[in-house]
């Protein structure tokens, strides 16, 4: 479980956002608001990449642990963007490679690599060129990219909005299909309805 306990965030004398909340393992709970209101800049206090202008209260507790001044690397959160932000220099097998946790021979991480691909209909595509896919084959490497670096919550930030309908639904599916598989707690920012409606969990909204 994800705990957000009275987690403030202030500009100066400016409350941006404020949050008391628990997400549960396969749960999504959905951030909406216009823009500016905060949504990404409380994702980057979950992350540990919040801005040092802002000022942070309260405590950010996962699976049990106080992770709240711990360094982004050890916080074990994955986080998706709108943009893929595939490495344009890797392989897609290299881009894999580089969310699998240090430690096994080759042969374990190059089947860990296919059997990765193969559940997100990308078999035989490791040695292919990012910029050669299409938008959902990016979408669905970076998702699992993150997926193989095992974390233990994952945040959403606009992760569906620079796709077109079809392929946003299809992608958005997948993403809550593994959170759920994986038991995962999600926290997701978005603006629009349709995401909240398919996250089936609780909003909160700010701004």
């Amino acid at each position: 479980m994800l705990h957000l306990q009275n987690l403030t965030i202030t500009l100066g004398q400016r409350l941006i956002a404020q949050v008391d909340t628990t997400v549960h393992g396969g749960e999504v709970l959905t951030i909406m608001g216009p823009s500016g209101s905060g949504k990404s800049t409380l994702l980057a206090a979950i992350t540990g990449t919040l801005d040092p202008a802002f000022a942070q209260q309260g405590r950010i507790i996962l699976d049990g642990q106080d992770i709240t001044a711990l360094p982004t690397e050890a916080r074990r959160i994955g986080i998706l963007f709108q943009d893929d932000l595939l490495f344009p220099h890797l392989s897609v097998g290299q881009n894999l490679a580089f969310g699998l946790p240090k430690g096994g021979n080759r042969k374990e991480r190059h089947k860990t690599i296919e059997t990765a691909l193969r559940d997100v209909g990308l078999q035989g595509f490791a040695n292919r060129d990012p910029a050669t896919l299409s938008g959902g084959q990016k979408a669905r490497v970076a998702l699992m990219r993150m997926l193989l670096s095992q974390p233990k919550a994952l945040l959403l930030d606009e992760a569906f909005s620079g796709l077109d309908a079809d392929l946003r639904e299809q992608i958005r599916a997948l993403v809550f299909t593994r959170a759920r598989v994986q038991n995962l707690p999600v926290v997701m920012v978005t603006h629009d309805p349709a995401d909240a409606e398919a996250a089936a969990g609780p909003v909160i909204h700010i701004g």
